[in-house]
């Protein structure tokens, strides 16, 4: 039995989707603990490829249980597009999928109040995707927020709405101008869809402990990257949940005594979708091949990802705040032919150098990465499945970046396949 986290360490987009389908096989349960529709997990078996936004990955394999946590803020149009979505090319969504019943729920004023609030931010806007992710978790906190549950109780629902859009409507009139709603159509609205996911609605904290009583195989997925972590990441360029493998605990219900391995998603260069600071940041051809070759567009919005080196400073940031066990290195062949390649060991700020990153913003902003070249290998790694026949100079990467983190390696992926990797170490 293993309950294993699978965390992004950089700024999300790492390829968690494609090494959660992969641990699957093993899995009983794969459960996701933190975000919304915001993020998007892709995963090519056999050159089809699936795009999940709410749903684990886990639900692309037959007898796993995929769990929506609490910690996760569920948009149920979103979530029931996706179910249909499944369905329509044979894939399996029944039982076989369940929600918290203390999950919030995206509410339509919370996605217009994300985007008029970004609207009015101009160019000082965070960047979100404005799907109404950060006002959900603030009424969370605030104790207002309406849960999945609630959807079986309508009219405790209806009352909640109706308070909520008391203040919801007072700020999109008066402070920005924008259309405000009418419980009457919203509450018809979300009963059409309570009708289509009470089945999955289920205590889903008790599952996942009873899961690890009996000794079976949990998989804990977070979405987005630590460097989006509400709390450790570079706020307020941030998302509004705990991304880190910590997020696991609240997100799902379950104690840190559970939890056995926590395995950190490393791309072999990084990027980060909208704004905030980005010290490796490229702005030449270099980054726009690894855009291009890597196809750094968003998997839910399709916007352009910002690339750059490997950054070292933000991994060991990683290391330490999620106590990882081992990384998975993914995109290894987006680097292949290049003359040389370069790893970030540390910042200068005014003169002085930095070896950890900085929780300022404004210090972070100004930092200048100090690089160490490594020379790129011209063979290809794409499909390699095993370490010794990688490229020596791509071996000699790998083991430098473990070096600089102090994390050994577990998996290497080679490609956006299912089967393109190199399992060095088994995570279950």
């Amino acid at each position: 039995m293993s309950v294993v986290v699978i965390v992004g360490a950089q700024w999300g987009d790492e390829g968690k989707g494609k090494v959660v389908d992969y641990l699957t096989r093993r899995a009983d349960v794969v459960a996701r603990y933190q975000g919304g529709h915001n993020a998007g997990h892709t995963v090519v078996i056999k050159d089809e490829k699936f795009v999940l936004h709410l749903i684990p990955s886990g639900i692309l394999h037959t007898n796993t249980l995929c769990i929506i946590g609490n910690g996760v803020v569920v948009e149920p149009s979103a979530l029931i597009e996706e179910i249909r979505g499944l369905r329509k090319r044979g894939i399996t969504v029944s039982d076989n999928l369940l929600i918290s019943r203390n999950a919030h729920l995206i509410m339509p004023y919370h996605a217009a109040l994300d985007r008029a609030s970004e609207q009015a931010k101009g160019k000082k806007n965070i960047g979100t995707t404005g799907r109404g992710i950060g006002p959900t978790y603030v009424d969370k906190m605030g104790r207002s927020g309406i849960r999945v549950g609630d959807l079986l109780t309508p009219e405790a629902f209806l009352e909640k709405l109706k308070t909520n859009l008391v203040q919801a409507n007072f700020l999109l009139k008066n402070l920005y101008k924008a259309p405000t709603f009418r419980a009457e159509n919203v509450f018809k609205e979300y009963m059409r869809y309570a009708k289509v996911l009470a089945r999955h609605i289920a205590d889903t904290d008790i599952i996942v402990n009873d899961a690890i009583a009996r000794k079976r195989n949990v998989l804990l997925e977070g979405a987005q990257g630590t460097l989006l972590d509400i709390d450790h990441g570079t706020y307020p360029f941030v998302t509004s949940s705990s991304a880190i493998a910590g997020g696991a605990c609240t997100g799902l219900g379950i104690g840190p005594t559970k939890i056995n391995r926590v395995l950190g998603i490393v791309k072999a260069y990084t990027t980060r979708v909208g704004s905030g600071p980005f010290p490796t940041e490229l702005h030449d051809r270099t980054g726009e091949m690894m855009r291009e070759k890597g196809g750094e567009f968003g998997a839910t919005t399709g916007r352009a990802r910002r690339c750059g080196w490997l950054d070292t400073v933000i991994l060991k940031h990683s290391c330490r705040v999620n106590g990882l066990s081992g990384i998975v290195l993914t995109k290894l062949d987006i680097l292949d032919g290049m003359d040389t390649i370069r790893i970030c060991t540390s910042y200068t700020y005014r003169g002085k150098t930095l070896a950890e990153m900085p929780k300022e913003l404004s210090v972070l902003e100004k930092c200048v990465p100090v690089y160490e070249d490594m020379k790129g290998w011209k063979e290809s790694t794409l499909g390699i499945k095993n370490f010794s026949n990688l490229p020596k100079r791509a071996q000699a990467y790998l083991r430098r970046i473990e070096s600089l983190i102090g994390v050994k390696a577990m998996i290497v992926s080679t490609g956006q396949k299912r089967d393109e990797l190199i399992l060095i170490e088994e995570p279950f």
